[in-house]
Formats: structure tokens, sequence, C-alpha cells
């Protein structure tokens, strides 16, 4: 039954992806209903995917990288509603929904990922915490590289003089930079907490380079964070270095595994 979920909602951001393409591909946008009820069904089934494997496997539906991979896609859309409405982003689901279509189709075809062992013992809340704020901040991070690409399209747009029709449903520049911001700083927090509750799991030992990646990311966004507080950093370097920081966490996701036999 599960699967049926995670099917269906995939199905929805797919609608949206081809959506997305379309736009891009033709430079003609128009604001559209359809990409924005198909991320919202996309994400209440998404929903009801993490609570049925939760109740399956009775812990936080990050035991494995298939559940890593449909958990930071849910993450992302959970920002997408909550900041959509209030900065404006008509367009941010245009440039969400193709990343959670590749998130989630991945996934699904490569069933390898899916490796569900039965809990024995009792679940560590702190792991549970650890789990679930690190993989939420990853999700602010990616919606944050998203609106950093946002930014750059439209300020490339306005040095090369060639305004697109998409160009002016996009949200003024300086909100993009805003919302950048404060997506990094969200991110920032949840993932101290994240690191705060890792260290109160104990085993210190065998969780090292678990430990270090994430004081790793959290040192990266750190320094991107301040320095563009104190002015340090102009916007564009702060979209480019946000970009850059998404791709590298997308290429060492497959190595996360948040909570694991040994944990329990």
């Amino acid at each position: 039954m599960d699967r049926l979920f995670l099917v269906a909602s995939t199905f929805c951001f797919l609608l949206g992806f081809a959506y997305s393409m379309h736009a891009l591909g033709a430079r003609v946008y128009r604001p559209s209903r359809l990409n924005f009820f198909s991320i919202l069904a996309g994400f209440l089934c998404q929903t009801a995917f993490l609570y049925l494997r939760g109740e399956k496997i009775g812990r936080c539906p990050l035991t494995n990288l298939f559940e890593v991979f449909i958990f930071l896609a849910w993450s992302m859309v959970l920002f997408y509603l909550l900041i959509g409405p209030t900065y404006r982003l008509s367009l941010l689901g245009v440039f969400t929904s193709p990343l959670v279509f590749i998130l989630q189709i991945g996934a699904l075809l490569l069933p390898v990922l899916d490796k569900t062992v039965a809990v024995k013992v009792a679940v560590n809340p702190w792991m549970e915490l650890h789990a679930a704020a690190s993989i939420v901040a990853y999700g602010a991070f990616a919606l944050a590289g998203i609106a950093g690409v946002m930014y750059l399209v439209q300020e490339r747009q306005l040095k090369t003089h060639h305004l697109h029709s998409i160009f002016f449903h996009l949200p003024p520049i300086r909100d993009l930079a805003v919302a950048n911001r404060r997506l990094i700083l969200t991110g920032f927090a949840l993932l101290t907490v994240g690191i705060a509750s890792g260290f109160a799991v104990g085993s210190l030992s065998s969780h090292l380079v678990k430990i270090v990646w994430s004081v790793g990311v959290w040192a990266l966004y750190g320094f991107i964070l301040s320095a563009e507080l104190s002015h340090r950093l102009s916007p564009r370097r702060g979209a480019w270095l946000s970009v850059v920081a998404l791709a590298l966490v997308l290429c060492t996701l497959w190595g996360i595994r948040f909570i694991d036999q040994a944990a329990a």
C-alpha cells in the first residue's frame, strides 16, 4: 500500500516536471494552478507513504538510502509549501518539481536501495531526532540552492537584456536573495539540532564518518551564512555557493545512512 502512494506521488511530480520542461523549453510561462496542485497532491501522497512506512518499520523512515531520498524530497516540498506564498515564488515549483521527481524516480527504479531490516529493540529517540532534523535541514538547503538558481537566471537575463516571458514571473531579485539566506539559516539551525542530538546518541567512534560529514556540511553552510550576514559575500556569490554546496550534498548523498540496525 505504501508503494502505491509513492508511485502516485511520483506521477504528480511528473506532471509538474513536464509542465516545467514545457515552460522552460518554450521560454513562455503562464501562471497555472496545475503545477501547484500537482505538487500539493504529491506532498500528501509522500506524507501518506512516510507514515505507512514508519508504522511498518516502527521508527522514523530513514533506515536506508531509498527512504532518505523520499524524506529529502518530502522536506523540499514542505519548505516550498511553507515559503512559496510568503515570498510569492510562483516559479519555485517549476524549479522544484524536476529535482523532486528525479529523486523519487531514482529511488523507485533502484530497488537495491530499499533494504529494510526488522527492528529488534527499542529505538533511540536521540537518533530519531538526529535523523529527522538533519534530513529536513538538507531539504532547506536544497530549496536554498533552487532559489540560488532562480537568482542567477534572473541576474543573467538582466545583464544580457534578453528578457523572456518567464522573467516577468520571477519574484524580485532581492526577494530571491532574502529567501536564499533565510533558507540557509533555517537549514543551519536544523542541522545544528541534528548534530547536537547525534552527539547525545553516544558510541561516537562507530559513527565517526557520519559525524565528520555532518560537521563538514554544517561548517560549509555556516561559512556561507556568516559571510552573507556580515556582507562579505555578494548575493550573486552567495547564490553560486548555495548551488555548489547543494551539488556537493547531492553527489555524496549515497554515503548517508542515518539510522541502521547498529543504532537501534
